[in-house]
């Protein structure tokens, strides 16, 4: 499953960097030798931490249980979250093909269900990775709830969602329409926007990650 999700996602940038001939998320990082270090060293601090169920379950060599109800539920969360994410990585791109569309949010497809669904099919699949891990799990090895944990933290907090909430906010927040699509629109669980729209605004903070820091840029405006 992580290896179909790495060659998935790398041959998705790969086309895109050779199709856009650059990354501006590394502009701010390539001319400084300091900054690009402590980018890759975190990247790797990253990619050992997510990995921890898929390394724990493989340096298991005593137990080898017979498939259960739980390896099937992660196998389920794991292509459902692939998929999604890889519909969303798609259409996301297909709508910066557009001339027309350059200087709009993306709106389309799952983006009219949430605001991140690339977002959110990431931390699902790695659920289901753990999910599936644990028949095995014993102990310290419980510990491998590490990675759902810190992908959701950084991709809630940190590195994802906040980030492109700010860049949209500041490119977008004059227009009413994009603040109604704001509104709508879940930041992260896809749900119909009629429905999303309709709930009071304590469920979505409490149970649909409508964090105050989302919409920080419009409050301030």
């Amino acid at each position: 499953m992580a290896v179909a999700w790495g060659l998935r996602l790398s041959i998705f940038l790969l086309l895109r960097i050779l199709e856009w001939g650059e990354d501006k998320r590394m502009d701010d990082k390539r001319g400084n030798i300091a900054r690009f270090a402590v980018f890759w060293t975190l990247q790797g601090i990253w990619v050992w931490t997510v990995s921890l169920p898929i390394t724990i379950v493989n340096g298991i060599a005593t137990r080898n249980p017979e498939i259960q109800t739980a390896d099937v539920v992660g196998w389920v969360m794991w292509g459902i979250g692939v998929t999604i994410e890889a519909i969303a990585d798609q259409q996301k791109l297909q709508l910066k093909r557009d001339p027309a569309a350059q200087r709009r949010w993306c709106d389309v497809g799952v983006w009219k269900w949430s605001r991140h669904p690339n977002y959110f099919g990431e931390i699902f699949l790695w659920c289901g990775i753990f999910v599936a891990s644990t028949p095995v799990l014993e102990g310290g090895q419980w510990g491998a709830i590490a990675s759902p944990t810190l992908i959701t933290l950084l991709l809630l907090f940190v590195s994802g969602i906040p980030l492109l909430e700010a860049s949209g906010d500041k490119k977008h927040g004059g227009n009413p329409a994009y603040r109604a699509y704001k509104s709508r629109t879940s930041p992260l669980i896809p749900l119909p926007p009629a429905l999303y729209g309709s709930l009071p605004n304590w469920l979505k903070t409490v149970f649909l990650f409508e964090f105050p820091l989302y919409n920080r840029k419009l409050a301030a405006d």
